[in-house]
């Protein structure tokens, strides 16, 4: 098992006045940076992963569908076209820093409702668009890991069953699924069902707080999680993602009006803390 920490709690583009950060991530013990890609060019991702590289933290990309005219699940073919586009880009940013895998709710454009739930032409848009984009993937040596979001954020994929299901119809190899104790702690009704429900296709893990806050100061129950990842033979990597108002467009999109944590420092330390010793306890 491994640990990460997702850069988003800083910015949604890494630059090198966030090096010091990154280092002390390395310095707490992280193995590796969650890392965004929102802008950017792929030179900019190559850099960036020799720069982690010689700091000795591995990198993985974490990306989303930011408008709707990109969707992949649109009813115009425009929409279809542009997603496959922008999941170009984002492999190939992902490729370029080194990583080899990129997660997020890579599957509809995010905080965008139709006012009912996913209709079976959407579906068959979401698995036409994941086999493409696999194929993409697999061209770059990359792994898509689909994010199941909370009905706050998205309709199209809510649950573990919801992914599993839509990760059966794709059926591709570099297409698989992830588990987030966020939207989990919304949506599912324990870890054990949950994890258990994703089965097969679980190949990632996000590690955060009811609140988006400190990894173990809410009520997101972490030691059944890590007992159910335990069960399941899970061995790949738990990063944690946390929310605070650095970002004012990302703390309006996770609906983040209040701080959750005195300082940053305490979440990845605390964090690690928490991930390091539930897993050696389980």
């Amino acid at each position: 098992m491994k640990i990460g920490f997702d850069m988003l709690l800083w910015t949604a583009h890494v630059q090198p006045e966030h090096w010091a950060i990154l280092e002390d991530i390395k310095k707490t013990g992280y193995d590796g940076a969650e890392i965004p890609i929102f802008e950017g060019s792929p030179d900019h991702y190559a850099e960036l992963g020799q720069r982690m590289a010689r700091m000795g933290l591995q990198p993985s990309g974490i990306a989303i569908i930011p408008t709707v005219d990109m969707n992949p699940i649109g009813a115009e073919p425009a929409q279809r076209d542009a997603a496959l586009r922008h999941i170009e880009w984002v492999i190939e940013c992902t490729a370029a820093m080194g990583a080899r895998q990129v997660a997020g709710p890579l599957h509809s454009t995010i905080g965008h409702f139709s006012g009912d739930g996913p209709t079976p032409q959407e579906r068959e848009w979401g698995v036409q668009f994941h086999r493409a984009a696999g194929d993409i993937a697999k061209k770059h040596g990359v792994t898509i890991m689909l994010e199941a979001i909370n009905r706050f954020e998205c309709y199209f994929v809510n649950t573990m069953e919801d992914l599993a299901a839509h990760l059966d119809a794709v059926d591709h190899p570099n297409i698989s699924g992830m588990y987030d104790t966020f939207h989990a702690n919304i949506e599912e009704k324990n870890p054990v069902a949950a994890i258990g429900a994703l089965g097969r296709h679980l190949s990632f893990v996000h590690i955060s707080e009811n609140d988006r806050g400190t990894p173990g100061r809410g009520h997101v129950d972490f030691k059944s999680t890590f007992k159910a990842l335990r069960g399941a033979g899970f061995d790949g990597w738990m990063t944690i993602e946390a929310f605070g108002r650095a970002l004012p467009p990302l703390a309006a999109a996770t609906r983040v009006w209040r701080d959750f944590f005195p300082a940053p420092s305490q979440v990845y330390r605390e964090g690690y803390k928490l991930i390091r010793d539930g897993w050696d306890a389980t």
